[in-house]
């Protein structure tokens, strides 16, 4: 049986995140369109306030919060590897909230300098995202704070959906164009699955006209765990090697209800490469003039193994972040 998040609900919080957020461009790109004989667009996700997609999540989440409680001062918890963590500050400064994320030890230095910068006090633990999310879950309980998961959250996965209410908006709006249909193609990567879960669900909708678009989630070869976990039909419990992209990297928290979704709405899924991911981040800079991370290469990277498969048809790339260590950016360039 399918399971989606509910579209009215993805509907409803789209509108709410429209007062702080403005939606973020879909551009076509020449280069990929060229390199796999399909019309190809980026959605741009990379530039977003945060640089990365997270920051609807955690908006929607913290929105939520507050309507809930609203004489009381707004305050969460929050693990991360980087990106979901930096969302959260940054949603708390500008909701007047204050709070603590948690980050493993190997999370990116410029990753974590934005937490501080946003207001957010950071505790470092573990070589592993999962670990923190243990960590953070634990501190917020004896705390009594609100914890927002990057993931495992309805509330965050209808965030995430909000780039489906845009998308479709957009390549509706095109002219040459029409509403997404069967020969069109979704690419995005999957870490612990809200993007694509929040995505597909609005995509996959019943009443949607591109229910029968293909989604294709995609991982590092070093870190896929929801992809193992889906194969295996249940989340595993496994080790993750170093990656470029540290976004999707990290374990899969048991029953996380992104597991399901996942499930339900990604119709194909693709592991890529170290050399793979490289060289599509330093593509995009190349080509697109665009600084993208490791998270949003993996998707690029997807789309090229599927090129064969998306001639003459529509392609969607999400660019899910742009926060890369410009040391790694400049060894890549070089």
């Amino acid at each position: 049986m399918s399971v989606l998040v509910r579209a009215e609900a993805i509907e409803e919080t789209a509108t709410r995140l429209a007062q702080y957020l403005q939606p973020t461009p879909l551009r076509r790109s020449a280069w990929l369109s060229e390199l796999v004989s399909a019309e190809v667009y980026l959605k741009l996700e990379c530039v977003q306030p945060t640089g990365s997609f997270k920051v609807r999540g955690a908006f929607a989440k913290l929105l939520s919060l507050q309507a809930a409680e609203p004489n009381q001062a707004l305050q969460a918890v929050a693990a991360s590897t980087g990106n979901h963590g930096c969302a959260v500050a940054y949603a708390l400064k500008q909701l007047g909230g204050s709070g603590t994320v948690f980050v493993p030890e190997t999370a990116a230095a410029n990753k974590v300098g934005r937490i501080k910068r946003y207001g957010a006090a950071v505790r470092q633990i573990g070589s592993d995202g999962l670990e923190a999310e243990v960590a953070a879950r634990r501190f917020a309980e004896e705390e009594g704070v609100a914890y927002v998961s990057p993931y495992n959250d309805l509330t965050v996965v209808a965030g995430q959906g909000s780039i489906g209410v845009e998308l479709e908006r957009q390549l509706g709006s095109l002219k040459a164009a029409e509403a997404l249909e069967h020969s069109d193609w979704v690419f995005a990567s999957i870490g612990g699955g809200g993007l694509i879960g929040g995505l597909g669900s609005w995509l996959k909708r019943p009443q949607a006209a591109g229910s029968s678009s293909k989604i294709v989630g995609s991982s590092p070869v070093n870190s896929q765990v929801m992809i193992d976990s889906i194969r295996a039909g249940t989340i595993l419990d496994q080790p993750s090697l170093p990656t470029l992209s540290d976004g999707t990297a990290g374990g899969v928290e048991q029953a996380a209800v992104t597991f399901e979704i996942v499930r339900s709405v990604v119709d194909e899924y693709s592991s890529v490469s170290e050399p793979e991911i490289e060289e599509a981040v330093a593509a995009c800079a190349a080509e697109e003039g665009l600084i993208i991370e490791g998270a949003a290469g993996v998707a690029i990277a997807s789309l090229l193994q599927f090129k064969d498969r998306v001639v003459g048809g529509r392609a969607v790339v999400v660019l899910c972040g742009a926060n890369i260590d410009v040391g790694v950016l400049s060894r890549l360039l070089a």
